[in-house]
């Protein structure tokens, strides 16, 4: 039990350092409110699932050690991060926004964008397959290593809501088109240099 306390400190503080799936979440929340960012949330969540279950069935050690497959993956996530960057770019310039503050009808693109940011993110694969398993000792039972898994998971969708539920209450404070254009600004610079640092990380 001291082991998994030790993980949930680890996995705490590694949840806290924003990063692209942390921008991503932001973005749909002021873009559509709550609930969407709420669904891009979970689409973050889901995804640490997948990974984490695949890590446990042996599957992620594939994607990790067949270089084309590690560098398909990676380039994927890299264009996926551009991409949205490009998106935000196109809104600055553009400064077309509802200053309303009711949240957009559609929250379901959040969930794709936030499941997206982090599935082709290789980062949190090799977290899952190098760093988690420090944490098990050799009489560990065989269901730890999920178990540990899910914990980082969840402590990763409780922050990502939390994010949510203070942003939604000051989206007036950013329904001037001046702080959306800057947001949007400063959400498409965070999500190229993400997109950046990630395209010079060696495997």
């Amino acid at each position: 039990m001291s082991s998994y306390w030790q993980f949930l400190v680890f996995a705490t503080v590694l949840v806290l350092i924003p990063g692209a799936d942390f921008t991503v979440v932001v973005k749909n929340t002021l873009t559509g409110g709550a609930p969407r960012g709420a669904w891009a949330a979970v689409g973050v969540t889901a995804s640490n699932v997948v990974q984490g279950l695949l890590a446990v069935a042996g599957l992620g050690a594939v994607v990790v050690r067949v270089e084309p497959l590690f560098q398909a993956v990676k380039w994927a996530g890299i264009a996926y991060l551009l991409y949205l960057a490009f998106e935000s770019f196109r809104s600055c310039y553009r400064g077309e926004y509802d200053l309303a503050t009711a949240p957009a009808p559609d929250a379901r693109p959040g969930l794709r964008q936030g499941f997206l940011s982090n599935i082709t993110n290789p980062k949190v694969l090799v977290f899952y397959l190098a760093v988690l398993p420090q944490f098990l000792g050799p009489s560990s039972a065989p269901l730890a290593l999920p178990a540990y898994a899910l914990s980082h998971a969840l402590i990763s969708l409780v922050y990502l809501l939390l994010i949510v539920s203070l942003l939604d209450r000051a989206r007036r404070v950013f329904a001037s088109r001046r702080v959306r254009r800057t947001l949007d600004a400063t959400t498409g610079g965070l999500l190229l240099a993400f997109s950046t640092r990630l395209a010079l990380e060696r495997a």
